[in-house]
């Protein structure tokens, strides 16, 4: 069964998240977006748990849906974990992805991580442990979970970042780099940037959208041909298996918020030429700037940009349909103009399947011209885009503005 997996986001009990983001609406925008497998997401906060417990029900196995709904979505049990520590005489802050096959496990795993450190406080608990040892944990819970290094380039909090990092899987997990199996590329990354470390090569590359609002959800995913169940999900991944791990679904790296170099305070973005020319130091107050992802694939890699390693899981871009509307229109992309018009495209179908699968001829019959020719644009990478740094997200620009004040004319005429 072909589908398409969202693994990773927070719930309301997790920082600087929406407050509807509860398991009802996550359910609900899983559906408008096309996502058929979603994570319920913070399984850790013992609140946040009991609501699992008492509003999911058990699907296919490993799998649950909500109780009383027929939206066809199954939800899965992953939870992330930021961890705090002191190696080699550097303060380390690495987030990782844990994947549970039951409520079970996840309850097991809950009551040693309480005994550790406070899960109460944040749906993303922040422990004083090193990574090693929590995954040596969760193994001892259950040799069926999976570990992945989250968002594995941003600078402050990844296994690879500028801020807090390692250089390699092995400095940071030791004789237990064997249990590691997948890595989370992040938004400001994607497979093609990721290929060139080799410690990435190796591994299954996961996309997720790390959503703290459920109008996020999809913004990154992956795409699966597998049966519909825990452990086959977990199996394509480890086997890192093309024939039932079909693609990635991608931001363009460089919307991500942490792409280039730069400093925010200064609104200074250089790329990593750019930032060596200045000694990595802002141009503008001369202090340290913060090292972005481009810049850290560049120290890490083995490989020329462009290199594609065999048996590497294909991905393919996109540009949110929100983003092109907003674009098409010429207006906000919170405007009530915006919401109108997703609202009534996703009434025909799913996001997933406009941005990449609905034929150009067949969204004409729902959608304007320019609107079309936005989404044919996005599918072909005909994009600009304003890259993001320390913080910022990039912006994306997929009409001129010659092309916009057109666009504008022509329905002031109209």
């Amino acid at each position: 069964m072909k589908f398409i997996a969202d693994f990773h986001l927070h719930s309301k009990y997790s920082r600087a998240t929406g407050k509807n983001t509860d398991l009802e609406n996550i359910d609900k925008w899983a559906k408008i977006k096309g996502v058929k497998v979603i994570t319920c997401g913070d399984f850790t906060h013992p609140i946040w748990f009991k609501n699992l417990e008492e509003k999911l029900i058990p699907a296919e196995p490993g799998l649950f849906q909500l109780k009383g709904s027929d939206s066809g979505v199954r939800f899965i049990l992953t939870t992330e974990i930021s961890c705090i520590y002191t190696k080699n005489g550097k303060v380390r802050k690495i987030h990782v992805l844990v994947f549970a096959p039951s409520l079970e496990v996840a309850r097991e795993l809950d009551k040693r991580l309480d005994a550790i450190g406070n899960i109460k406080s944040d749906g993303r608990p922040i422990l004083g442990l090193d990574v090693k040892e929590l995954l040596k944990i969760v193994l001892e819970v259950s040799p069926e979970c999976l570990f992945v290094p989250a968002h594995c380039l941003t600078p402050w909090f990844s296994i690879f970042g500028s801020k807090s990092g390692f250089d390699s899987i092995e400095e940071c997990f030791e004789e237990y780099s064997q249990y590691i199996y997948a890595i989370e590329s992040g938004l400001s990354a994607d497979p093609a940037m990721l290929w060139r470390i080799p410690d990435c090569r190796r591994l299954t590359i996961l996309s997720n959208s790390d959503a703290h609002s459920v109008e996020k959800i999809g913004r990154e995913a992956n795409v699966f041909d597998t049966e519909l169940s825990y452990s086959s999900i977990i199996k394509a991944i480890k086997e890192k298996n093309l024939k039932e791990f079909l693609y990635t679904i991608e931001f363009y790296p460089q919307e991500g918020k942490y792409f280039n170099d730069g400093d925010r305070i200064c609104n200074i973005s250089l790329d990593p030429k750019e930032s060596m020319e200045y000694r990595e130091l802002c141009p503008a107050c001369g202090r340290k700037l913060v090292i972005g992802v481009l810049n850290r694939v560049q120290k890490l890699s083995d490989k020329d940009e462009g290199f594609v390693p065999e048996n590497s899981i294909p991905f393919k871009s996109i540009v949110p349909l929100k983003t092109i509307i907003s674009e098409a229109l010429g207006v906000g992309e919170v405007s009530k103009k915006v919401k109108n018009e997703y609202d009534k495209l996703v009434e025909f179908y799913p996001e997933f399947d406009i941005l990449l699968d609905v034929p150009i001829e067949k969204l004409k019959k729902i959608a304007s011209e320019h609107l079309v020719e936005g989404i044919r644009r996005a599918r072909e990478g005909e994009v600009n885009i304003q890259p993001g740094f320390d913080g910022v997200f990039g912006k994306v620009k997929i009409f001129s503005e010659v092309e916009k004040k057109e666009i504008i004319r022509q329905k002031k005429l109209l």
